[in-house]
């Protein structure tokens, strides 16, 4: 039985411990789940969605902890650092707290005559729902890795379950249509539970499931519902569920266009667990002012204006689109992009390229990445065509296609960073490294 003493070495161990990254389903992870005695007492949202899942995981968790409750926050992937995968009341798990928790995982996983083999998701994933099982919280926030019927998160049967939206991405493994992945991402709906929609159009699927088991099904525009404020639309919004309303609430801090269906999925979570953690409208107010996620339309200060989002789908990539219309001019919009191979590359690229005059096309450090030559032919065959105003250049990294926009653009223009997680991951990195 491997036993390592520091984090990263852990880490290391479990990237290449199971035969393959993403081996979906659940019955090696319940086994080690039940060796492991796991018992939760907290209340367990569980939030899965193709987008909008981390958005509405840090407005649950913002305003929760605006109310006073003690949470933990499991999210993935991370941008720079593992740690942000584990929040506990706001703050990234140390090291030295996540440590015990992998051991027990590892003395569960071995306890049988045959070894469990757990993926690296399914390991740290049990690690991390361990560590809050034991540390008194009142609520716990899982964000769904893939999907969600299969996912490890499902392992614990949730409290409330919510699904952001539905759209084709991850089709390997879910589907590809609509209606196949609403039925893996309603997996996640247990009987007699509260299953909060904040698609405004879900899949039949989504709906028939829900039914199917009996859970306590809220539909956007039909349970809930948001609007502009009568006289505010710029400043305010109302809410309103069956028996709540909350008027002239300020918009989130998070950026974006879809940021409203994604805060009024969170308020609607909150309501329909009312019972056993009730907050305040006060609560709800500060929650949505101080809200914080990187990589979602994150807009740095300063100037050139860097905007970094992980939109990898064109579901996600239409709402960026959106979000760069309404920034005001700018010259020259330079965008730094890396994707993965598996990714509707076209159909990203297609609600983005009239965005866009210069592109700085990147490799990236993972085999399952599209190379900077690939991105390119797909931007050509868009129609993009240099000029004296239109570039296109590839680079090996993210960082060294960063450093190409900045050295080129000027205080009037905008740097878009977007697409893999290691797209954004890489510029915030060398962005660091800067600063120092």
């Amino acid at each position: 039985m491997p036993i390592f003493h520091n984090l990263p070495d852990w880490l290391a161990h479990l990237e290449t411990a199971h035969p393959v990254g993403i081996d979906m389903g659940l019955s090696r992870i319940t086994r080690v789940k039940e060796a492991l005695g796991l018992r939760i007492d907290a209340v367990v949202f569980t939030v899965g969605g193709t987008n909008g899942k981390g958005s509405t995981c840090a407005i649950l968790e913002r305003i929760l902890l605006e109310a006073g409750y003690k949470v933990g926050l499991h999210t993935s992937p991370h941008l720079i650092q593992f740690n942000e995968r584990a929040r506990l009341n706001g703050e990234q798990a140390t090291n030295a707290q996540l440590l015990p928790h992998f051991e027990a995982v590892e003395r569960a996983r071995t306890s049988f005559a045959d070894p469990v083999s757990l993926t690296y998701f399914e390991f740290t994933t049990l690690a991390i729902i361990h560590m809050f099982a034991e540390a008194g919280l009142d609520a716990i926030i899982l964000e769904v890795g893939l999907g969600g019927r299969l996912d490890a998160v499902n392992v614990i049967d949730t409290d409330c379950a919510i699904i952001t939206s539905v759209d084709i991405d991850h089709t390997q493994y879910l589907g590809d249509t609509r209606e196949k992945i609403g039925y893996e991402k309603a997996g996640i709906f247990r009987p007699h539970v509260p299953a909060i929609v904040g698609d405004p159009l879900p899949p039949q699927s989504v709906i028939d499931h829900a039914e199917a088991i009996g859970a306590e099904l809220w539909l956007v525009g039909r349970d809930f519902r948001h609007q502009a404020a009568q006289g505010q639309e710029r400043q305010q919004w109302d809410w309103a569920s069956r028996d709540r309303k909350l008027n002239g609430l300020g918009f989130p801090a998070l950026r974006g266009a879809n940021q409203l269906l994604n805060a009024s999925a969170a308020l609607a979570a909150l309501q329909a667990m009312r019972s056993r953690l009730p907050v305040s409208a006060q609560e709800v107010r500060n929650g949505l002012a101080f809200v914080e996620l990187p990589g979602r339309f994150q807009v740095l200060p300063g100037r050139p204006a860097v905007i970094l989002d992980v939109a990898h789908n064109p579901h996600a990539a239409a709402t960026l689109g959106q979000n760069l219309e309404n920034m005001g001019f700018f010259r020259y919009t330079y965008a730094v992009f890396g994707a993965m191979h598996d990714k509707d590359i076209a159909g990203v690229l297609q609600h983005v390229a009239d965005k866009v005059d210069h592109w700085c096309l990147c490799d990236l450090p993972t085999d399952r990445a599209a190379t900077a030559a690939e991105l390119r032919e797909k931007l050509e065959a868009t129609g993009f065509r240099e000029g004296p105003d239109n570039t296109v250049a590839c680079f090996s990294s993210p960082e060294l296609a960063y450093r190409d926009a900045v050295e080129r653009a000027t205080e009037n223009d905008r740097i878009l960073v977007f697409g893999s997680f290691y797209t954004v991951a890489g510029v915030m990195a060398y962005r660091a490294t800067q600063a120092n």
